[in-house]
């Protein structure tokens, strides 16, 4: 999947994001793939506060570019889960995760900030976890999947490898305990120095 083909998917739902005055940003294996170690990926996670009332303007803001379930939706924003869209044209999935609204969720909001994706010095910057927020997240997934994933544990391991100077250890450490992840970081930070 060419980096074309992910903005051309992207891009329109970032807008109608934005357009809504949705917070959001940009999470999961593309976000860890510019924080650390890249990898291929056919699909984005963007991390939304999505509410109820948002939904039909968001599907219509969409059109038809995009496979989009509305009531599927509807129940992932009341459940505050997950949906996907498939952006027809190329055929490249978004999953969106709507935000639980949990202290740390917030936090992650707080500190996102806007990267371009591209090299294209034109390119739009798409707002992006911090790579602080995308370990965590990436260390959370790794728990609740079983502790079997080794996509997970390997994005892991690429950003503390990547950002070894520059990562904020104190953060890490105070949002692990909260999580409950404390043990996996340290095993992630024993098994990268």
């Amino acid at each position: 999947m060419s980096t074309d083909d992910l903005l051309a998917a992207l891009q329109p739902v970032l807008a109608a994001f934005r357009d809504l005055d949705v917070p959001h940003f940009v999470g999961g294996s593309l976000a860890s793939s510019t924080h650390g170690v890249a990898r291929a990926s056919i699909d984005v996670d963007i991390i939304a506060e999505l509410e109820p009332a948002h939904v039909r303007r968001f599907v219509a803001a969409l059109g038809d570019a995009y496979y989009a379930d509305e009531s599927r939706i509807q129940t992932a924003v009341q459940r505050r889960g997950s949906f996907n869209l498939i952006h027809l044209a190329t055929m490249f999935k978004v999953d969106v995760f709507v935000s639980r609204q949990r202290a740390f969720d917030r936090s992650s909001f707080a500190r996102a900030g806007h990267e371009r994706l591209d090299s294209d010095p034109e390119a739009a910057a798409v707002p992006l976890a911090s790579a602080e927020d995308v370990l965590l997240a990436k260390l959370e997934w790794y728990r609740r999947g079983g502790e079997v994933s080794e996509r997970q544990w390997t994005d892991v391991l690429g950003i503390l490898r990547v950002g070894q100077a520059t990562l904020d250890f104190s953060y890490l450490n105070q949002w692990a305990a909260v999580l409950g992840v404390a043990d996996l970081l340290q095993r992630a930070i024993a098994e990268t120095t």
